[in-house]
């Protein structure tokens, strides 16, 4: 098999302009202004779909995910993807954070890979796999451009197949994610036992897997995972509860009722209904042994 290749490039510091415009030319307080009541905690909205667990509580590295969305050095391209990808809320619900080790399945242009750079900073690692079916197809040269940047210096390429997709000398990662690209492993016929256990194996104990796809109609499993690009979520969950994942929690953020889940979720095919789709986000943990 071919050795997977590693690349590590540059990084500039995150802006703070949203910050400074936050406060400037705000009025003065009233002397006796009274002490506002405190903000009610938010409340991340459980799937209906499967059972889940109450979500972690915020922490400080909230921040540094919403700082990590709104820098201005951000692609226009990648901005305007942000409204249906929710990607505050995305990283939120994975826990990602400050100093994490982080791998992501299925990189393709960057979009993830980026924000997992500026979210995990200096301190952190984000290892990006491509296999050689997405570079060849659709990725190269994205994938390529982006890697120049320099906030992307704490990011290393692996070009590796799915069903192996980290050398040896990567493990104990806090965290992996599947970005609507667990369906393709099936039409590409992936090994996904290989690649689940493949994950297990390089994450950490307690660490996260998670998962987000566009969901089929219930029954569908994964008849439709080339014609229509999604798949059901019970498949997902049963997959890789048995590589020895638990299931911690679901969230409704990206899902749409309204979606008749009859059309193709590709990006590439879905023209106008692009991010309308119905999508489910599971958040696995690595089981103790």
């Amino acid at each position: 098999m071919t050795r997977p290749r590693l690349v590590g490039l540059s990084v500039i510091s995150l802006s703070a302009l949203l910050a400074a415009c936050a406060t400037q030319g705000a009025p003065p307080e009233p002397a006796a202004a009274p002490t506002p009541a405190p903000e009610p905690a938010p409340i991340l909205v459980t799937s209906s779909r499967e059972p889940a667990t109450t979500p972690e509580p915020a922490t400080a590295s909230d921040s540094a995910i919403e700082q990590a969305v709104g820098a201005q050095d951000r692609s226009l391209e990648d901005r305007a993807l942000d409204v249906q990808r929710k990607p505050v809320q995305l990283l939120e619900f994975f826990g990602i954070s400050a100093g994490q080790r982080v791998g992501e399945l299925g990189a393709g242009g960057g979009y993830m890979a980026e924000l997992l750079a500026r979210v995990v900073g200096p301190s952190g690692k984000v290892y990006g796999q491509n296999s050689k079916f997405i570079l060849e197809r659709f990725a190269e040269a994205p994938w390529s451009a982006r890697l120049a940047k320099p906030i992307m210096q704490n990011v290393v390429r692996l070009d590796t197949p799915f069903d192996e997709p980290f050398p040896p000398e990567v493990r104990d990662l806090d965290s992996v994610l599947l970005i609507m690209f667990y369906h393709d492993t099936v039409w590409l016929k992936v090994d996904r036992t290989r690649m689940n256990r493949a994950i297990h194996a390089a994450l950490k104990p307690g660490g996260v897997y998670g998962i987000v796809d566009h969901s089929a109609t219930k029954g569908a499993g994964t008849s439709v995972t080339e014609a229509l690009h999604r798949i059901e979520p019970g498949v997902v969950i049963e997959e890789v509860t048995q590589a020895g994942f638990d299931l911690a929690g679901t969230a409704d953020f990206l899902a749409n009722p309204d979606d008749t889940r009859d059309w193709n979720a590709s990006p590439r095919t879905a023209g106008e209904r692009r991010g309308t789709s119905d999508r489910f986000v599971l958040r696995f943990v690595k089981r103790s042994e």
